[in-house]
Order: C-alpha cells, then structure tokens, then sequence
C-alpha cells in the first residue's frame, strides 16, 4: 500500500487503536494486580446506557453529550458495585457481575427501543466501535503529516484519546509511588498516611475515563481486552512493576498495529474477499500473546 492509499484509511485507525489499547493497559496494570481486573469489564458495559440516554436527551450523537453520559453511567456503576458490596455483603467480583449485565442489558433494551435509525448507533457499534470509518479524509500521503491545513482535519477521536494517554502517563508518573505502595501493602500504606481509599476510587475513575473515552472508537471488545490482556501478559514476564508497565505498553502496541493490519489483510492472503473487525482481530492478537506469555514467560510459574 503506498503512502497516499495508507495515510488517509489506514494511518488514523491505527492511531486510534494503539493509543485507545495504551490508555487502557496502563491503569490496567494495577487493577491487574489488585485483583480487581473485572472492573474494566464492567466499566466497558456500562457506559452503553449512558450513551444511549445522552442521545435521546440530546437527539444526537455529539462527542460531549455522549462523553458526559458515558461518565456519569460509568460514575454509577462504581457506586453500585461499591454498594452492592458493602450492604449486601456481597463479593466485589459477584456485585461487579450483577452491575454490569444489568446495566449493559437496560442499555440494549434503551437502544432497541429509541429511534436510531438516522444515526450510526446500534448494539453492534457498542460492541465493535467504528475504527475502519475513522479515516482521514484531507490527507493526500506523508506530507500531510506536516500541513496545517490536512491536521485540522484529523478525527476528532484522535485528539481525544491521544489526550486522554497523555493524561494515563502524566498521572503514572506523578502518583506512581502511592499506586505501588498501596498496590503491594495496603497495610504499610495506610500506617504512613496514604489516603487509601481515594487512591482506590481514584485508578477505578482513571480506568472509567480512558474507558468511555476508547468506547465510542473502538467498542467493548478492544477495551475489556486491553484491561486485561497486556497486563496480565506482561505480569508473566517480569516481578518488577516498572518493567512490567513498560512490556505492558508493548503487548498493547503490538496487539493493536498486528491486530489492525492482519484484520484488512489476513483473510485476503487467505482467499476470502472481504476483510474482518479490526476491534474483533485486535483482541484476539491480544488474547494470543497473553496465551504465549503463559506458555513461555520467564514468570509464568
């Protein structure tokens, strides 16, 4: 593919899904070693009601409307799981599954239910976003990359997600020392004074923004595979947390471009005609390296 074929279709999507498996991946790491990797699951389905109720409030499907309501229903489920837990008893893994099935499935009904037929928003949107129709439209080839006029065209869900990573980094270097305490000893991180609560709240909160933010983009597949996969793959590799980020971030990038390129290219090298979902093939490459971690990481046992 040349470069005036690959930097308008391909070049953005790619983006999008690498920086989109990042943000996830880096939150994902601690919730990954606090056992509380469910959470991005249930995060990545509940936000569906959210954006479901901002479009019948707003009748359209502008990116803050639906930012916002993804925020508040993801702000939602994390009371709900906190509750459910703590008054009723329950198991956190246990109240995190009734949350986000119940709230995922009141989002499908909504959905069936609303007038969508003039917009691009369905169950199959949530659940495999609209990657490939993020293209780039101004852009002529590689000078683009360079032209103030083609820049101001880039999708908007690039500005985004590539803010919101930058935002994943900046917080890990700045809270870095409290997330590894807490994380390792809760105990010791209590008896010097780490607010470990609202650091708690705080990685469930971060994980919610690169979450809704990702959604929209890239559906629940990539984002539940993301929280998940790349950390825990990288977990196998290594028993020190800063080199486990960093493999982390490797898994997801890989995840993504291989992902990405072998969902528009592999069936045609195969014979088929048509081309898979780039979210589907994405989080199976995820899924891969997380099994040949198990099978030959230096951790593994």
């Amino acid at each position: 593919m040349s470069g005036a074929e690959f930097v308008p279709f391909s070049l953005v999507p790619m983006l999008i899904g690498a920086l989109a498996a990042v943000a996830c991946a880096i939150p994902g790491n601690f919730l990954v070693l606090r056992r509380q990797a469910l959470i991005g699951d249930a995060i990545s389905h509940v936000v569906l009601p959210g954006i479901v109720v901002a479009f019948l409030v707003t009748g359209t499907i502008s990116a803050w409307p639906m930012l916002i309501g993804s925020a508040l229903a993801a702000l939602v489920a994390v009371a709900m799981i906190e509750g459910i837990s703590r008054f009723g008893r329950i198991e956190p893994g246990a109240a995190m599954g009734v949350t986000f099935t119940a709230m995922f499935a009141g989002g499908v009904l909504l959905l069936e239910q609303s007038d969508t037929s003039g917009v691009h928003l369905d169950v199959e949107h949530a659940l495999f976003g609209n990657l490939e129709s993020l293209i780039w439209l101004d852009a002529s080839g590689w000078e683009s990359l360079v032209d103030p006029v083609a820049l101001a065209g880039l999708p908007v869900e690039l500005v985004r997600i590539a803010l919101v990573t930058l935002i994943m980094c900046t917080l890990l270097g700045l809270l870095w020392r409290p997330l590894a305490i807490s994380t390792f000893d809760e105990g010791f991180a209590g008896t010097i004074g780490l607010p470990i609560r609202a650091i708690g709240l705080g990685l469930v909160i971060a994980a919610a923004i690169a979450a809704v933010t990702a959604f929209d983009a890239v559906g629940s597949i990539i984002v539940i595979a993301m929280f998940l996969c790349p950390p825990a793959a990288a977990r196998l590799m290594t028993n020190r947390l800063g080199v486990q980020v960093a493999w982390s971030v490797v898994f997801a990038l890989l995840a993504a471009v291989i992902g990405y390129v072998l969902a528009g290219y592999a069936p045609l090298w195969l014979g088929f005609e048509n081309a898979v979902s780039a979210a589907g093939m994405i989080g199976t490459v995820a899924g891969a390296i997380l099994a040949l971690a198990a099978m030959f990481g230096p951790q593994r046992r």
